[in-house]
């Protein structure tokens, strides 16, 4: 951690505002964007300040082994994933027996698919998919945290990364023949 970041989270230990302040406004945009992914922009708002103002209240959990930043991203998750489960989504365990789940990295994208198409595609998934595949796949979870995260078993988050990565796929590959045609 850099020296100057590292005398900022001392001074926010210590409750002082204007720190907080700054490392409010050092993160917050970043912050923002990672609510964003999970929820509307007016629950994002709400799911970061409310992600802020825990992380203050529990500052002293942090440990410089991790980043603050991660830290931070890691607390602004959880608390877009409060708000989706007061908002009642259902992470249920589901029956893996009907599937077969292939290598994971058995999937590809067509090089003139760009990030933005699939982050569009993201969004058309079911919500619960979604969510795990944003985990997964842009935050960089794995299974077994995934499982932790949502309380869910692990068998589970394979399940909807699987079922949501073919979701992807079949949409993508609408996108991308549309535009062959």
């Amino acid at each position: 951690m850099q020296k100057l970041d590292h005398q900022l989270i001392e001074l926010c230990k210590k409750g002082n505002q204007v720190a907080q302040m700054q490392v409010y406004d050092k993160y917050s945009r970043a912050m923002y964007t990672v609510a964003c992914r999970y929820l509307s922009e007016e629950d994002a708002k709400d799911a970061m300040q409310e992600g802020f103002l825990k992380a203050f209240r529990h500052i002293e959990a942090y440990k410089p082994e991790a980043t603050f930043g991660a830290w931070l991203k890691r607390i602004i998750i959880n608390q877009c994933l409060d708000i989706l489960k007061k908002n009642k989504l259902e992470f249920a365990a589901v029956e893996v027996s009907e599937l077969q789940i292939s290598n994971e990295d058995d999937w590809h994208f067509d090089i003139s698919i760009t990030k933005q198409e699939i982050l569009f595609a993201i969004e058309q998934i079911s919500e619960k998919h979604r969510v795990v595949v944003k985990l997964y796949l842009l935050e960089g979870y794995d299974h077994e945290e995934i499982s932790d995260i949502l309380e869910i078993p692990v068998k589970t988050s394979r399940t909807h990364l699987r079922r949501g990565k073919l979701k992807l796929q079949d949409l993508l590959k609408q996108k991308y023949n549309e535009a062959r045609y």
